[in-house]
């Protein structure tokens, strides 16, 4: 809801602030004296076009600000934050700034909570903030998806769930499309890399390598390369250990054994003594040992001649093959061919999973079909239902040969809200052709249609506030005690602001505001070289009182118009407001 509107410098309007509120407010004044840049300025806070010439003479810029209170959960607030600007929370609601200003040289800038932001910003939120219905400006309702969208919301919770379950399956049958393209288009692809595949495959298990075969390989190449030298290094120390003839020192567990004897000779007088004879006969054990395992890896190494060595690197050959082709290690190369068998698997179950998708395709689309007829069928109901309700409001709006048709045509495409195309068409009196809205009429009646779907729709389509510019224009009498009070009904849902010239409408409002026109005069006492500018005033209640009558006779003092502006207020009190 706006709950404050500031205009500077934009057309005849120096400086100006609307205090709004909820329910109907509206803004009268002379001719001239700019009332419409009031709506002006909405346009301009929801992403209109910028035009220099709607600043103020002499200005070097105009400005548009709007304070709105907004529930905190509204998605408007979240997209306020996205854009970086602030949004103030506070118990039940939030409160955004919106601001725009426009230079003389032509250049806008947008405002979204205090922060700079691109005006496409500005334009998304006051698609679900404000509606705004002007002589010249775009409808709401003036394209097929926002007609097809209000429909829907017309109809009812019972068709949004069934709408909402065609979605889905929807969704999921699309699904089963694309993926059936994937696996068509890419045959060929598909095909080629299975075969690649299993050629590699085969490669590697005529090989046949074993986890770390091939370190395992080069450790016992290296070995055998150099078998010789480790003989001689093997019986070198074996002979160092336990030998003959090891000359007059010996060896070594001859010399250990010398010196766990001396030490037992004299352990009983020493308890160090003793211990360090049993630690040398750890020694000696652990030496003899050493000494058995060197005689055997002695023998081992007559076993293995140069033909094992030929073997081995033939071997390693073959796995040095895999390893520049797969991957860097045998142990790599076995894990990718791990991965290359479940991937053939895949491509090796295409035309089961075709045949499965194709059957599943079916299935999902006569499902589809019988669902979307079900749509078709609520729509059609609620189309003639909305159609009855609002030609009817069409009528109590002096248009009473205007009917408003909806057209449901259902086609073979499915599409994500079902088969079906819809049109709003306006039939403007018996035996002419129906047309698009927004073709073939007047912006006030154009203005009146639109007043009449929104009163229908305002239950099950709300947005939360509607800008009404001129909508009574060409009526009068009745018929403009009729669209008061149906502005009236709207506002019981909505914020609505209207700029009126009829004292009938005013008379309904909620809060009304005047904008006040004043001419300050030149240096040589003529209004050319002067200037214009306008103030706006909240009226109070004789302050409205005298604007209706001088709305009625152009005499806000004269004693009749007042009577009869108090006359109208008080038969808009008391005139019953129901559908």
């Amino acid at each position: 809801m706006l709950e404050e509107l500031r205009i500077r410098d934009l057309g005849v309007i120096t400086d100006a602030t609307l205090p709004l509120g909820p329910g109907l407010s509206v803004v009268t004044g002379e001719t001239g004296a700019g009332k419409t840049m009031v709506v002006t300025a909405v346009g301009l806070l929801l992403g209109a076009r910028s035009d220099a010439g709607a600043v103020r003479s002499g200005a070097k810029s105009a400005s548009a600000e709007a304070l709105l209170k907004l529930d905190p959960g509204h998605a408007a607030v979240e997209r306020v934050r996205e854009a970086g600007g602030e949004a103030e929370v506070y118990d039940g609601g939030a409160e955004v700034m919106l601001a725009r200003s426009v230079g003389a040289d032509g250049r806008s800038r947008a405002y979204v909570g205090g922060r700079s932001a691109p005006v496409g910003v500005l334009a998304e939120l006051g698609e679900s903030l404000v509606v705004v219905h002007g002589q010249t400006d775009q409808i709401r309702l003036k394209g097929a998806p926002a007609q097809r969208l209000a429909l829907d919301r017309f109809a009812g919770a019972g068709h949004a769930a069934a709408l909402q379950e065609y979605r889905e399956l929807y969704e999921h049958w699309k699904a089963i499309q694309t993926e059936l393209d994937t696996l068509r288009g890419e045959a060929r692809e598909r095909l080629r890399e299975a075969e690649s595949l299993e050629a590699a495959l085969q490669e590697i298990d005529d090989v046949d390598p074993q986890p770390g075969e091939d370190e395992s390989l080069k450790a016992e190449a290296t070995k055998l390369a150099n078998v010789e030298e480790l003989r001689l290094a093997a019986a070198a120390a074996h002979e160092a250990l336990i030998a003959e003839d090891f000359g007059d020192a010996g060896d070594a567990t001859s010399l250990v054994d010398t010196a766990k004897r001396a030490l037992e000779h004299v352990a009983v007088h020493d308890e160090a003594l003793g211990a360090a004879a049993t630690r040398l006969a750890e020694v000696g054990f652990l030496l003899n040992d050493i000494a058995a395992e060197l005689s055997s890896y002695q023998a081992s190494l007559d076993t293995e001649g140069p033909e094992r060595l030929s073997e081995i690197e033939e071997r390693r050959a073959v796995l040095a093959k895999l390893i520049r082709k797969y991957a860097p290690s045998i142990d790599e190369v076995l894990l990718w061919a791990e991965t290359a068998r479940a991937r053939l698997d895949e491509l090796q179950d295409d035309t089961s999973r075709i045949e499965a998708l194709d059957a599943e395709g079916g299935t999902t689309e006569a499902r589809l079909r019988k669902q979307a007829s079900g749509l078709s069928k609520a729509r059609s109901k609620a189309a003639k239902e909305l159609s009855r309700r609002v030609s009817a409001e069409l009528t109590a709006l002096a248009m009473p040969d205007a009917t408003l048709l909806i057209e449901v045509e259902s086609g073979e495409q499915l599409g994500p809200n079902g088969a079906d195309e819809i049109a709003f068409l306006l039939r403007p009196h018996a035996g002419a052709p129906a047309r698009p809205l927004g073709k073939g009429a007047s912006g006030g009646e154009l203005s009146r249609v639109m007043l009449a779907i929104e009163v229908v729709l305002a239950a099950v389509d709300p947005v939360p506030t509607f800008v009404f510019d001129e909508v009574d224009a060409g009526v009068g009498g009745r018929a403009a005690v009729e669209i008061g009070r149906r502005l009236a009904m709207l506002a019981r849902h909505v914020q609505v602001l209207v700029v009126t010239h009829l004292p009938q409408v005013a008379a309904f409002a909620d809060q009304h505001i005047r904008v006040i026109k004043n001419s300050v005069r030149g240096a040589d006492g003529g209004t050319e070289s002067g200037f214009t500018s306008s103030d706006v005033h909240l009226l109070d209640g004789e302050e409205r009182v005298r604007e209706l009558a001088r709305m009625l006779a152009g005499q806000e003092d004269s004693e009749s118009a007042r009577a009869h502006a108090q006359e109208l207020l008080e038969d808009a009190r008391l005139l019953p407001q129901g559908g």
